[in-house]
């Protein structure tokens, strides 16, 4: 558990085009931290909109945002940001000192092109796993893999249980507990389909298919990642 001499600060990053699937869940439940202080962060406190169109705004900007945080959290975010030296600086910066370092779906990659997670075991999300090793990430399977103060998940359900063990961490057991029922967190897949190995070959395929466009895009930003760090993969 954490000295709540302080309010906990939560960082959790917010742009254009962010996939909100990865972050609504985590902030919902990490909200339930009692005084914590929960930072929508950006470089301006602007409208934006995530994808699929989900307007919303920070809460506060990269310069405001506190130097020394319990979690600095990111979700999955458009190729172009991964090379957007203004949030890279942010996320090394703020990143160095967390006490939680925490990643899901694609977000993993993008704390990786900020060097937070090399040499650290982590996931993403099964279409952009193969590029974990490009940021210096382990590659590692689980829909959540902890290695130190870094914890990263896959989509969706992983938002959640990032959340529920950060809970566990900075408030202990029963809290977390509470939150998981609170929440009712039980999830029965309708189709049971949610890995490639429970979906087979084929469905796998075609939802490769499905999203080659924005693989395509992550693939040449942590590839040119992979360059700039000095990375061999």
């Amino acid at each position: 558990m954490t000295d709540q001499s302080r309010p906990l600060e939560i960082a959790i990053l917010v742009c254009p085009g962010f996939m909100q699937i990865d972050v609504v869940g985590f902030h919902a439940v990490i909200s339930m931290l009692p005084g914590a202080n929960v930072h929508l962060v950006w470089k301006n406190r602007d409208e934006i909109a995530g994808l699929p169109h989900f307007p919303t705004r920070a809460t506060t900007t990269f310069d405001d945002c506190p130097a020394d945080l319990d979690v600095l959290f990111a979700g999955a975010v458009p190729a172009q940001v991964f090379e957007d030296a203004e949030t890279l600086a942010f996320l090394a910066d703020r990143g160095a000192r967390a006490r939680w370092v925490a990643g899901v779906c694609a977000g993993s990659l993008l704390l990786g092109a900020a060097g937070l997670m090399r040499g650290y075991r982590a996931t993403t999300n099964f279409q952009c796993h193969d590029q974990l090793a490009l940021v210096g990430a382990v590659p590692a399977h689980g829909n959540v893999v902890e290695d130190r103060n870094r914890i990263t998940a896959g989509p969706a359900t992983g938002s959640h249980e990032v959340g529920f063990r950060l809970l566990q961490a900075l408030h202990g057991d029963d809290l977390a507990k509470m939150a998981e029922l609170g929440t009712e967190y039980a999830p029965k897949p309708l189709f049971g389909v949610g890995t490639p190995e429970l979906a087979g070959p084929e469905l796998t395929r075609r939802t490769l298919d499905f999203s080659a466009g924005m693989l395509k895009g992550y693939r040449e930003v942590t590839e040119r990642a992979a360059e700039r760090m000095g990375v061999r993969a």
